[in-house]
């Protein structure tokens, strides 16, 4: 069994999964606005995985005996100043992400829930996937922002990714 506060801050995580995934769709829809369809397929899979790990952690709190409280969903800005605005705001929204489930982590080795410790390490390696990714992302959108042709090769990289489920856990 969880305990309440364990609980709690993951119900809190959550929602933060489920806001991220909303920041990101509006990120995915300035793109688009901007014919930059590749870099907007990029922010939808971003989306989609935040959507996942908050299903995940739904699926563990459900596991583990721990109430499910849905929280409030905050609006997230639409309005950005230019594509490396929101390549740095997407760095910057990872590291809070990451400072986030490193608190919990804390609170459940304070409390010797070794289970939440366990489930977290994924969410741990995760995070830093997502800020290397979002980092190297950064410098690339500076090197190309001001140069159509390169910016051009960047959305068509991006373009390529694609939403894989994780089919651990």
């Amino acid at each position: 069994m969880v305990t309440d506060k364990i609980a709690k801050l993951i119900n809190e995580q959550i929602t933060k999964e489920q806001y991220a995934a909303q920041y990101y769709l509006s990120m995915s829809a300035w793109f688009s606005s901007k014919d930059l369809d590749g870099i907007a397929n990029y922010f939808r899979v971003q989306s989609k995985e935040e959507l996942m790990h908050a299903d995940k952690m739904f699926d563990y709190l459900n596991d583990v005996g721990g109430e499910i409280v849905i929280g409030e969903i905050p609006k997230p800005p639409h309005e950005f100043e230019n594509a490396i605005d929101i390549f740095e705001k997407a760095l910057e929204h990872e590291k809070i992400v990451t400072k986030s489930i490193f608190n919990i982590v804390k609170n459940a080795n304070e409390e010797s829930d070794f289970a939440t410790t366990s489930f977290l390490q994924w969410f741990i390696n995760e995070q830093v996937e997502e800020e290397a990714s979002a980092s190297q992302y950064v410098t690339k959108i500076k090197m190309v922002s001001d140069n159509p042709s390169a910016l051009y090769l960047f959305d068509q990289e991006l373009a390529q990714r694609v939403f894989v489920p994780d089919t651990t856990n």
